[in-house]
């Protein structure tokens, strides 16, 4: 009996240390469900704004699919436009130089009948000198003469006929076409140093000519086949800050787009 009573004491004990230990043990069950929710809550918040990144990355990637769309479609309607504006200009061009060639043989025209006229005056006023001078061909005629035998393939005969207009008439309304044609001659024969020559000539003696944007342009080009870029890029840059509103000076601002 005594052994007993001594034994209950140890009891108790065991037993309230057993009942401790499950106690701890379902708090720390509970502390683990509580970390597990956490987590779980932690996760589903972090899915959560992985989902709202990749959607916004999609967004993003859709806008910049879109702004290359768009991109690609404003740079092909900008190369497709200069190219319209391009052949417009050909198209102006040509018609500028049927009208050009039209109003040049009525000069002509013009220039023989005043000749006629003045013959007839000469031979009934007896005064030879003036009947000399009214054979004499005058420099729209030499002009016509010359384009005519470039036409048909005879340059030689051309720039014959165009040295001789710029000889005697100097100072002719025509002279800078005379000039020109000289080196559109010299092209023809194929004497590109002479041509590129003669074209330099055309914007220095006459800048204010018509002629003068073209023969620059036509500089370009030639240097452009020949290999002389930096010389090329040099005269169209020439030609825009010299004549920025002549058609060769649109032309010559897409070649400097393109040019490598």
């Amino acid at each position: 009996m005594r052994f007993l009573r001594g034994l209950a004491p140890v009891a108790l004990v065991a037993t309230g240390a057993c009942f401790a230990t499950q106690s701890d043990v379902r708090q720390l069950q509970a502390n683990l469900i509580a970390a597990r929710q956490e987590s779980a809550r932690s996760d589903s918040i972090t899915q959560a704004r992985l989902r709202d990144v990749i959607a916004q990355m999609g967004t993003v990637n859709d806008s910049l699919s879109q702004l290359a769309s768009r991109l690609t479609r404003f740079t092909g309607d900008v190369r497709g436009d200069l190219y319209q504006m391009g052949q417009q200009l050909l198209a102006v061009q040509e018609l500028t130089g049927q009208s050009q060639r039209r109003l040049q043989e009525l000069r002509t025209d013009l220039e023989q009948r005043g000749q006629q006229i003045a013959a007839e005056q000469a031979q009934t006023t007896g005064d030879t000198t003036a009947a000399a001078a009214a054979t004499t061909p005058g420099p729209n005629q030499l002009l016509e003469v010359g384009l005519e035998q470039l036409r048909h393939g005879s340059p030689s005969a051309a720039r014959a006929a165009f040295q001789q207009l710029l000889q005697q008439y100097p100072k002719a309304d025509v002279a800078a076409d005379a000039q020109f044609y000289t080196a559109e001659a010299y092209a023809a024969e194929g004497d590109t140093a002479h041509a590129d020559s003669v074209y330099a000539a055309v914007v220095t003696t006459y800048p204010s000519s018509p002629r003068a944007p073209t023969a620059l342009y036509k500089q370009a080009l030639s240097l452009q086949q020949a290999g002389n870029v930096p010389a090329a890029r040099a005269a169209l840059n020439k030609l825009v800050e010299q004549y920025p509103r002549s058609d060769e000076a649109a032309l010559a601002r897409e070649r400097l787009r393109t040019m490598r």
